[in-house]
């Protein structure tokens, strides 16, 4: 027999299908097909429920009909490649509440596009004792989020053009607009064949032309087979700037290379101290410095030393307003976008060896239990004694290296006591719950036009850890500080997560003997971290933590000191990579602006004013950033793959979806195989344990399983690689196949390198991600 709470989704369901229609009580009955007095009974009794919810009305001869609604609502539109769309609800900040998106079927969508701001009415509230959300209909297109394009130019003919004063299409190569050609006026430039163009839109689709758009060519990319113009042609869609304007350069140029006297001025002069720089090896923009030594009380001095670049790149100058319009640096596989010129990034803003240099310095004096028992946050001058790499420490550190070991004397005392701070620092973390995910970097690696010839894996070794260990106890310690001074500040933010999702994680995890022991309104990130540490080195480890994963919200910047769910930290902010993100070069800001200008009522009031905006903004923009980031390594890797089509790998599913599932190589590519292609049987999807089982043979698919696959094709266009199971045949009409018949992979998808924040924290100008402070 069917549970209430079913039954009662499914009564629901019936008036939401005919939300005009007047039911009787037996009319639910025959088309659930019930029978029976027990089951009249038990509808009976639902009805009354869905009436005392106001869901459903009763009229004077006791038919029941759908409660209208005439609610309207404001959202942004998120377009389905079929069609139909989904309405996000901005939610209220001051409100737990989670908003359902609103489904907007496709004849109703009044031809909105992917990003656009609508007004919809709902017409049908949500159904909560199925999940099943609320549906509506767009009644006005508020705002475009669509006002530039960058797609393929196919021309007119001369007899075309003559007809139409039209000089062609463009057609982007994103799915979400592909089905809308950008007809192309004969005002703007004239493109040749194959260009990628960057197309300014002045006709949106219409009742008229349903499918067409008119626009004005701005820009040329160049061809679609040059080299880099398939970054580019990302980069451009996602809206990233790539030029800097000709006052902010100027600007730039004005600033000294070098040290001036005055710089020093009300500045703690330490180039005394035995400070380095450790980065990458082909980092180029060095941010932040450390140094350790061990007091005679036992405790550790930590001094972790930031770039000033506020100093540099003052309030509302043509530098700050483009730093802010940027507001982060994006790294692509080849290349830099950089949040500021590289005169500053790589010159005067850079903490190069055996260079002065201007820094906000963090001193914390922190004991065995790793606790900071005293703090000072102040301006100073450093002088970098040595710039380090991972590798070399790590071999130092871990190998023993003796050759190394030997060229470092002076510096291997320090280095091993930063190892041991480091231990008390992640012990410290790991007993208040901090939930460590382990990942697999990798780097796409180039040659000289772009194209992919390998890609290779990078481990975080001790070194790597040991830095992001410094950085996080900086961050912390100067949110605490500004936290306990009462003062508008800006925090980065990583909430608890939602107590739906984790009553579903604890329910899904308890078939691997998982048992939740805290409240779900109220859980600690301890009890997620031992979670997974049940889990770890086991074949359900990678299904474990997919889940946990999808149960957390997203790391964003706020003026609410809300704390760090996934570090277990209870205040958190940005201070320590001002070159390449914006929300710590205010964070520096303010730091100078209450040491300077005090904790008065008029400065608290200017930046009560200004941070909610920043903080909005820059965290749009980070989201930005890494799509861009995501969608290039997509392209390079489906590009890498196009030479392995027919080859086959031994891979671990690391989704499982209605479509199909998603496997992922050693080399974290990642492709679909898609149901379509599960051949030997029906397949039906279990979307709590989130399995394909097949009707016949009950051969079951599940996260974490390893497989063995054989790549069916790769199609850099869209970022996509298809994979069938090695030794199944390929369908005889792949030929004619597209890669469009499952969506493209999103990042509300798991990602198996997707943490709870993947964005980093130190610069480079040659295109590889850095590799610290990634939260």
């Amino acid at each position: 027999m069917k549970n209430d709470d079913y039954l009662t989704a499914e009564v629901l369901e019936v008036f939401r299908a005919n939300p005009n229609r007047k039911y009787a009580v037996q009319d639910i009955n025959d088309i659930l097909k019930l029978n029976g007095a027990n089951s009249f009974k038990r509808v009976v009794r639902i009805l009354a429920t869905l009436e005392g919810e106001n869901a459903i009305s009763v009229n004077e001869g006791g038919r029941f009909k759908l409660t209208p609604t005439s609610e309207e609502v404001t959202g942004r539109f998120a377009a389905n490649d079929k069609g139909f769309g989904f309405v996000r609800i901005e939610a209220d900040p001051d409100s737990k509440e989670e908003i359902p998106d609103v489904f907007v079927p496709k004849q109703k969508t009044a031809h909105a596009l992917q990003g656009d701001t609508v007004k919809v009415k709902l017409v049908k509230a949500a159904n909560p004792w199925n999940g099943r959300g609320p549906e509506g209909e767009v009644e006005e297109i508020v705002e475009h989020g669509l006002t530039q394009l960058v797609g393929e130019f196919v021309p007119y003919s001369d007899q075309q053009i003559k007809k139409t004063n039209l000089l062609g299409s463009v057609r982007s190569h994103d799915k979400k607009f592909a089905a809308y050609p950008v007809y192309i006026r004969d005002t703007g430039i004239h493109p040749q064949a194959g260009d990628m163009v960057q197309v300014e839109i002045t006709e949106y689709p219409s009742d008229a032309f349903p499918t067409r758009m008119l626009g004005i060519a701005m820009a040329t990319l160049g061809n679609k087979n040059d080299p880099g113009v398939d970054i580019m042609t990302i980069v451009y869609q996602h809206g990233i700037r790539t030029e800097f304007p000709e006052d902010v350069l100027a600007q730039s140029e004005q600033i000294p290379d070098e040290l001036l006297p005055q710089d020093w001025a009300n500045r703690r002069d330490i180039t005394d101290q035995q400070v380095v720089t450790i980065d990458g090896d082909d980092s180029k923009d060095f941010d932040d410095a450390v140094t350790v030594w061990q007091l005679p009380n036992g405790h550790y001095h930590l001094g972790v030393h930031i770039a000033d670049v506020s100093h540099y790149v003052t309030e509302d100058s043509p530098l700050d307003k483009e730093a802010y319009a940027r507001g982060t640096s994006t790294y692509l596989t080849d290349r830099v976008l950089p949040m500021l010129p590289f005169r500053l990034s790589n010159g005067i803003c850079s903490l190069n060896p055996n260079e002065n240099r201007l820094a906000l310095t963090c001193d914390m004096e922190i004991d065995d239990q790793g606790q900071v028992v005293k703090h000072e946050i102040y301006p100073s001058v450093i002088r970098s004694k040595a710039r380090l790499t991972y590798n070399n420490v790590n071999k130092i550190l871990t190998d023993h290296d003796p050759q190394l070991t030997a060229e470092y004397e002076h510096l291997v005392p320090m280095l091993t006591q930063m190892a041991a701070l480091h231990k008390i620092l992640f012990d410290k973390r790991h007993r208040r719950g901090a939930i460590d995910f382990e990942e697999t970097e990798a780097q796409i690696k180039v040659d000289e036009k772009g194209w992919p010839i390998d890609i290779v894996l990078r481990d975080r070794g001790l070194s790597e850890r040991m830095i992001e260990s410094f950085m996080l106890a900086a961050n912390e310690t100067v949110a605490e500080h500004f936290s306990r001074e009462h003062v508008p500040f800006l925090y980065r933010v990583h909430e608890t997560p939602d107590a739906e999702k984790v009553k579903s994680f604890f329910e899904f995890v308890s078939a691997f003997g998982i048992v939740g022991h805290g409240k779900a309104d109220n859980i600690k990130p301890i009890e997620l971290q031992q979670a997974l540490a049940k889990v770890a080195g086991t074949p359900e480890e990678m299904v474990v933590t997919t889940m946990l994963l999808r149960s957390m919200k997203q790391a964003h910047y706020s003026t609410e000191q809300l704390g760090h769910f996934g570090i277990g930290a209870d205040y958190y902010t940005h201070f320590t990579s001002p070159i390449r993100r914006y929300p710590d070069l205010i964070v520096h800001r303010l730091i100078h602006s209450y040491a300077t200008v005090g904790k008065t009522e008029a400065n608290q009031e200017k930046w009560t004013e200004k941070l909610p905006d920043i903080a909005t903004y820059t965290s749009e923009q980070e989201r930005r950033s890494i799509d861009t980031e995501r969608d290039v390594d997509d392209l390079k890797k489906a590009q890498y793959m196009m030479s392995k089509v027919g080859q086959e790998f031994n891979g671990v599913i690391a989704s499982v979806l209605k479509f199909g599932m998603f496997v992922s190589l050693d080399n974290t590519v990642e492709g679909l195989i898609h149901i379509s292609n599960l051949r030997d049987d029906y397949y039906d999807y279990d979307e709590k344990q989130m399995t394909l089982t097949g009707a016949k043979t009950h051969t079951i698919f599940k996260i974490g399983q390893e497989i063995k696959i054989k790549v069916l094709r790769a199609d850099p266009d869209q970022g996509q690689i298809d994979f069938i199971i090695a030794g199944q045949d390929t369908p005889a009409d792949f030929t004619d196949q597209k890669s469009s018949t499952a969506p493209k992979k999103t990042n509300s998808q798991p990602r198996h390198n997707n943490k709870y924040e993947r964005h980093n924290n130190n610069g480079n100008s040659n295109g590889r991600r850095p590799q610290k402070n990634r939260r």
